[in-house]
């Protein structure tokens, strides 16, 4: 995985997109120029701006390939959902490209030459994808990992690394200093054997060892000689995109800086924040008008719905959304599928998270973030704060709409959903950064566009 603005992205997809954004360019051309001939489709390469065509139609192509989640690296461990899921992603690709040559006829290419070359592509990405996911098992496109230590974050690296080959890495050793508690594990006198057998260059080391005997004159030697030598509750950040809860401890709360949150990035966040919420509050204004309306029509009560909320520091805030329950049955019981309580519109409502829509004015006020911790009612708050360590870190920055726990965990009903959506609270808090930022807006235009997990 390579790291940009905190933000860790898969070099593997990464690597699959770009190599299909190249086979999409050059299918569309060998379209063109078979449709075209040569000549034809040379001049019109260059002087009629059909290379600004083409690469319209490779983006909106990639974009859909990533909105029917192609480029997530678990998915290719099934061809059927890759089969299923790119059947989708060219149905979605001709809507959006017919509405786009709908709007705008000057930035047509011909028909042909898209349906040649999109039927070009999609062949090519089935072979593309199936030497993908049989490459991804070769040894030789694997990194060499050995862990040191015992406990769960290095079980859990272990287990997942084992499970999902796509991730790019091959367990070649599992060094301890008590080989005898487990299946598989070495002596710490075998580390080097194995770094030279297998030209290993990562060694992930468990928090915990580093309080026992760890051989630290062998790590700093094979530091100096280029291998990378990385905690485990780093790595396990890496793969899953969370905090490993267990891994923490107040001195690290104390003394690192990995929790601290610049002024800078505060800042940045603050003026994106403003841009978004002013721009969407113009282009969704006549919508909030219609909603308003069609929630007088419906039933009695309020169209706005107010509820207090903690925010930054604990501190109170009254939240906006539209109303989407009968009048007087809104409480701190959380809402369920199909749930009595909605009303006819609120329920649909719900589905297209428009009554989220009103918190764009907590935004303005600064009660709230465009992205951020999902903010709760004080009972429930309170309730999580005595049952999960650490909990209060979620209040160290400003709450948001959506977040990194809201796009990978989704709604939480039991105390291990909510430590696990901690989790990736505190993965958020730790990286915070205006690419973070970026995408998870990204990420969730994409549960919004497809549905998924409103409730």
């Amino acid at each position: 995985m390579t790291r940009r603005s905190h933000v860790y992205i898969p070099v593997r997809a990464l690597a699959l997109g770009l190599v299909e954004a190249i086979m999409a360019t050059l299918a569309l051309v060998l379209a063109m120029v078979l449709y075209l001939g040569p000549i034809n489709a040379t001049l019109a390469l260059g002087y009629e701006q059909a290379d600004v065509r083409v690469a319209l139609v490779v983006f909106i192509f990639v974009l859909c390939m990533y909105y029917c989640d192609l480029y997530d690296l678990s998915v290719l461990r099934n061809p059927r959902d890759v089969v299923s899921n790119l059947i989708q992603c060219f149905g979605s690709f001709f809507v959006v490209l017919g509405c786009i040559y709908s709007m705008f006829p000057v930035v047509r290419l011909d028909i042909w030459v898209v349906l040649g070359g999109s039927g070009l592509a999609a062949f090519g990405a089935l072979l593309w994808r199936g030497l993908f996911r049989y490459a991804a098992h070769w040894p030789a496109f694997q990194e060499p990992l050995v862990t040191f230590g015992e406990g769960p974050v290095i079980a859990e690296i272990a287990r997942r690394v084992r499970e999902r080959p796509e991730l790019g890495f091959r367990l070649v050793g599992q060094v301890s200093e008590h080989p005898e508690h487990g299946e598989g594990l070495t002596r710490p006198d075998e580390l080097r054997r194995l770094v030279d057998d297998f030209r290993v260059q990562r060694v992930v080391v468990a928090m915990g060892e580093r309080r026992g005997r760890l051989p630290v004159d062998m790590l700093l030697d094979l530091k100096e000689e280029g291998v990378t030598i990385q905690e485990g509750s780093e790595l396990y950040e890496n793969i899953t995109g969370k905090v490993y809860l267990d891994s923490l401890r107040p001195s690290m709360l104390l003394f690192s800086p990995a929790f601290e949150v610049s002024t800078f990035s505060l800042l940045a966040q603050r003026v994106m924040a403003l841009t978004v919420s002013l721009l969407l509050i113009t282009l969704t204004l006549p919508i909030m008008l219609l909603v308003a309306v069609a929630i007088k029509l419906d039933s009695r009560g309020p169209v706005v719905f107010r509820q207090q909320r903690l925010g930054l520091r604990g501190k109170l805030f009254t939240l906006y959304k539209f109303r989407t329950m009968r009048e007087g049955s809104d409480g701190v019981r959380p809402a369920e599928e199909k749930d009595a309580r909605f009303t006819r519109f609120g329920s649909w409502l719900r589905s297209t998270r428009l009554d989220e829509l009103p918190q764009l004015w907590n935004i303005l006020k600064g009660d709230m973030q465009v992205v951020g911790p999902r903010p709760f009612v004080p009972e429930q708050e309170q309730e999580l704060v005595e049952a999960i360590p650490f909990y209060k870190l979620r209040w160290s920055v400003r709450p948001g709409v959506t977040g990194w726990a809201q796009i990978n965990r989704g709604y939480c009903s039991t105390l291990e959903d909510n430590s696990e959506k901690l989790a990736y609270d505190l993965f958020y808090i730790k990286h915070f950064s205006l690419g973070l930022d970026l995408l998870c807006i990204f990420k969730t235009a994409k549960t919004l566009l497809l549905g998924r997990g409103a409730r």
